[in-house]
């Protein structure tokens, strides 16, 4: 019989990604003024230590999976929220910018354990079968983080200091996410891993032949090209979503423009749970990354009219939510349960490295050739990703019956 997620797993890991990238990432662009003026800095200087912070955490993501295949990930989200929180106190006490710097660099690390490659690897270890699903369910509840926590954190700054936030968020990590990690790690593995023979020896359930694309490494790298480009993309708009508007001519109608970002993200991935059970990941990733390029076409074509504001977040926050799912089933789809943990860890790595430099990339080329040039790069970067996407579906393509498999694969029917 199938054994799938608990329920009651899903919506506890769903409860600390909320409280994760609500804390780790969305929050940090509320602070960021008040960070700058408490060092004297430019504004700059502090994302490009965030830049420098997310680079880091690119660095470690890929033996940040493998711990999780090896110690268990309900162990690791642990130990990784007791860091996370250190490193909000840290970072709350830096009496200097570059103790601050420091201090940023370590919860972004901290941020490699608790995120969402370390909670697929947990979805996979504790339920195993019917995994997809379970990863889309989850995405589902996480997508509200940047929903609730935009205003959250703006209005806990409008009475404390961007320190005493950060206190607030340290405890956040330490008596809300911690205490759910615990739980989990205590939680029995039932998808033990097993060795690779075994692995491919038993089909597992909802992922097609458990993992079609194994010993194929040139499919897996250009996966990586696409993750890498569509984080650069997503990176740069994010980060930048209101001022971009602003610059665009949308005025006082960009701040209402942006707040349709995160129900966009959520919708796509209700619909995704809901009509997508029978819709191939490989298939999925092309819808996803062909959004990205789409919706920025129309930001740039339209501005500064609302309908293609409107148009621009709808289907860019469409395109995210939908990245986010792909992101943790298409490596489960293509290469199976066996490593899935490391291959997070890669996936993780190339989204985050190209992410570190997006936001000064970004400024850099609105400052060198204005917002629509800016924009149209970034469109035309989309498109390469949707290239990529498009080339591991390709490959990845499955004949018409059972029969012309084996054909192809030179054995008898």
């Amino acid at each position: 019989m199938t054994q799938k997620t608990p329920a009651a797993v899903i919506w506890a890991l769903g409860l600390t990604q909320i409280v994760g990238y609500g804390t780790l990432y969305y929050g940090f662009s509320i602070l960021a003024p008040a960070m700058a003026a408490d060092f004297g800095w430019p504004e700059q200087w502090i994302f490009g230590a965030l830049s420098a912070s997310l680079l880091a955490g690119a660095i470690v993501a890929p033996v940040a999976g493998h711990w999780a295949d090896r110690f268990g990930a309900g162990r690791l989200m642990a130990f990784g929220s007791v860091f996370a929180a250190l490193a909000f106190v840290a970072s709350a006490l830096a009496p200097t910018g570059p103790t601050f710097v420091v201090a940023l660099i370590i919860l972004e690390i901290a941020a490699s354990f608790v995120l969402y490659s370390t909670a697929f690897a947990a979805i996979v270890q504790i339920g195993g079968q019917g995994a997809q699903r379970s990863i889309t369910h989850l995405t589902l509840i996480a997508g509200f983080a940047s929903t609730l926590f935009w205003p959250l954190t703006a209005a806990l700054h409008a009475h404390l200091d961007w320190r005493e936030v950060y206190f607030v968020f340290a405890a956040l990590n330490l008596f809300l996410c911690l205490p759910i990690h615990i739980w989990l790690a205590r939680l029995p593995v039932r998808t033990e891993i097993k060795s690779a023979s075994e692995n491919a020896a038993q089909p597992l359930p909802g992922v097609e032949d458990n993992g079609r694309a194994i010993g194929r490494p040139w499919i897996f790298l250009l996966m990586l090209a696409g993750f890498a480009i569509e984080g650069f993309v997503l990176s740069s708009v994010l980060v930048h979503m209101v001022p971009l508007t602003a610059a665009l001519g949308f005025g006082a109608a960009g701040v209402f423009v942006t707040t349709l970002f995160g129900p966009a993200q959520v919708l796509s991935r209700l619909t995704n749970m809901v009509f997508g059970g029978r819709l191939a990941q490989t298939r999925l990733a092309v819808i996803a990354a062909g959004l990205l390029p789409i919706g920025l076409g129309i930001l740039l074509l339209t501005s500064p009219m609302l309908a293609g504001g409107l148009a621009f977040v709808i289907l860019f926050g469409l395109g995210s939510g939908l990245t986010s799912i792909v992101g943790g089933t298409l490596p489960l789809e293509l290469f199976g349960r066996q490593g899935y943990g490391a291959r997070l860890g890669w996936v993780s790595a190339a989204r985050q490295l190209s992410s570190s430099v997006a936001p000064f990339a970004l400024s850099m080329m609105i400052a060198l050739g204005g917002t629509a040039a800016a924009l149209g790069w970034l469109a035309a970067m989309g498109a390469l990703g949707l290239i990529a996407f498009a080339g591991v579906a390709f490959m990845c393509r499955r004949p018409r019956s059972g029969r012309a498999q084996l054909a192809m694969e030179g054995r008898p029917g």
